[in-house]
C-alpha cells in the first residue's frame, strides 16, 4: 500500500469520485468520422503480461484495421517488448519530462487501482484532452479497472468503450469493486479471461465475452527435457507464492535438480532469507527478471506456478508452448482454464505445499510421463496462438462497430 493511499484512504476515493462526477458533466458527443481501434493502458514501454498481450493483439489487428496503442505515460526510452512494424504508439504524458502538475496525485485514476501511484494530475489533464479528440465510431479498449471506469464515465457519446479484465473480481479492493459494480454496466462490452470471470462479471453487465490472452505469433524454442531444472518466473510478491514454491522444493530430494526463479520485486530479500533458512541455497536460485524468457524456458524441463491467485496465468501457456511439463496450484482464477490435470499438466490444491512437492517429485522421477505431459502441453498451447484468438477479437470489434 502506498503512503498516499494509507494516509488518505477513504478520503482519496471520495475526492476521486467527486472529480470523475465533475468531469462527466463536460462529457459531450463525439464528432462523426471515427472508426479507429485504440488500446489504452498505463505504460506501453514497460514489462508485464498485460503489456505483452495487448501489443500482440494490436499488432495482429494493425494490418487489418486502423489501430493505435495509447499509453497513459512513458518512463523509458526503449520499449521492453518490441512494437510491431507500422503499429502507431503514442504516450499522453512523458514522465521523462515532468511539469508542475506531475507533483500532484491523480484525481481521475481510482486510488484503489494498482496504477494509481504511477499517475498524476498531469496524466489526468492529458487524458481528458485526448478523450475530446475521439470521433463517433472509434473504439477504445481499456486494459485495467481504473481505465475501464474512466472510459465508461468519460468517453464522449458515440465512442464505443470496451473494457478488459485481467484479474478476477474478488481480487479488487472493496471501494474499487463497488465502483465496478456501479459503472461497468455503462461499457459496450467487457472481455474476460476465464469461465469463472465470465460468470462473475456477467452478473454486472449484459455483454461479457471470454477471450483468453494470446501467445505472440513467433516460433517457440522447445525444451528437450534433459535439463534438471524446475523453472518459475514472475514478480517477487506475495501473490506469486514463491515462498510456497521454495518450501515445496525443499521437500524434493532429487540429486542434481534445482529450482530457478526469475523475477524482481519487493519480496526478494524475504525469499532469499527463506532459501538460507531452509538450507537449499545450493539448489534454489533467484535470478533477475529477463527479456530472454523464451530461451530460459527452452533450457528447463518443468515449470511451476505457485500463485495464490491469478488473472489468467499466461506464463503457464508460454511454458507449455516451449514444451515444458507444468505443475500449478489450482488457484483462482486461470490455471484450470488452461490445464487439464493429468493430460497436459498437473493441478494441485491451492497453496498445498506438500501436494506441490509430490507433483514435482513425480515429474522429476518419471521422465517418460514428464515428456508425455510436455508434448501434450505444447499441443494445448496452440489453442492460445494469436492466429486462433485474433479472429475472436476481430469479430467482437466488428459486431460493436456494425451500424
Amino acid at each position: 500500500m502506498t503512503r498516499r493511499r494509507r494516509l488518505l484512504g477513504p478520503a482519496a476515493v471520495a475526492v476521486h469520485r467527486a472529480a470523475v462526477r465533475l468531469a462527466s458533466l463536460a462529457r459531450g458527443r463525439a464528432r462523426p468520422g471515427g472508426g479507429t481501434i485504440r488500446f489504452v493502458f498505463a505504460h506501453a514501454w514497460a514489462m508485464g503480461g498485460t503489456v505483452r498481450t495487448t501489443l500482440t493483439v494490436a499488432g495482429y489487428l494493425a494490418p487489418r484495421r486502423d489501430v493505435e496503442v495509447v499509453s497513459l505515460l512513458r518512463r523509458r526510452d526503449e520499449p521492453f517488448f518490441a512494437f510491431a512494424p507500422g503499429l502507431r504508439v503514442r504516450a499522453l504524458h512523458d514522465r521523462r519530462r515532468e511539469g508542475l502538475l506531475a507533483r500532484l496525485p491523480s484525481l481521475l485514476v481510482h486510488p484503489e487501482d494498482y496504477a494509481y501511484p504511477w499517475c498524476t494530475l498531469q496524466t489526468d489533464v492529458a487524458l481528458l484532452r485526448w478523450l475530446r479528440t475521439l470521433r463517433a465510431g472509434d473504439v477504445i479498449v481499456t486494459t485495467r479497472p481504473a481505465f475501464n471506469l474512466l472510459a465508461a464515465r468519460l468517453a464522449p457519446r458515440g465512442v464505443i468503450a470496451v473494457g478488459q479484465e485481467h484479474m478476477h473480481f474478488a481480487s479488487h479492493r472493496p471501494r474499487l469493486a463497488a465502483d465496478i459494480r456501479r459503472d461497468y454496466p455503462r461499457l459496450a462490452a467487457l472481455t474476460v479471461l476465464t469461465a469463472d470471470d465470465e460468470r462473475d462479471y456477467g452478473a454486472l453487465l449484459e455483454r461479457v465475452v471470454r477471450i483468453p490472452n494470446p501467445l505472440p505469433d513467433a516460433p517457440a524454442a522447445v525444451a528437450d527435457q534433459t535439463a534438471k531444472t524446475v523453472l518459475a518466473a514472475g514478480r517477487l510478491n506475495t501473490q506469486k507464492g514463491f515462498d510456497l514454491l521454495i518450501a515445496a522444493f525443499a521437500k524434493v530430494t532429487a540429486p542434481g535438480w534445482r529450482l530457478v526463479i526469475y523475477g524482481s520485486g519487493p519480496e526478494r530479500d524475504r525469499l532469499q532469507a527463506e532459501i538460507a533458512d531452509l538450507g537449499v541455497a545450493d539448489r534454489v536460485e533467484l535470478r533477475p527478471r529477463t527479456s530472454r524468457l523464451p530461451e530460459v524456458m527452452a533450457s528447463a524441463s518443468v515449470f511451476a506456478l505457485s500463485s495464490r491467485f491469478e488473472g489468467f496465468g499466461m506464463v503457464l501457456v508460454e511454458a507449455m508452448s516451449h514444451g515444458l511439463a507444468v505443475v500449478s496450484f489450482d488457484c483462482p482464477h486461470g490455471p484450470r482454464d488452461i490445464i487439464t490435470s493429468g493430460t497436459d499438466g498437473i493441478l494441485v490444491p491451492a497453496e498445498d505445499v506438500d501436494a506441490m512437492a509430490a507433483a514435482l517429485l513425480d515429474l522429476i522421477g518419471d521422465p517418460v510421463r514428464r515428456k508425455a505431459l510436455a508434448s501434450a502441453a505444447q499441443r494445448r498451447s496452440r489453442d492460445f496462438d494469436i492466429a486462433t484468438i485474433g479472429p475472436e477479437i476481430d469479430r467482437l470489434l466488428a459486431s460493436l462497430q456494425a451500424p
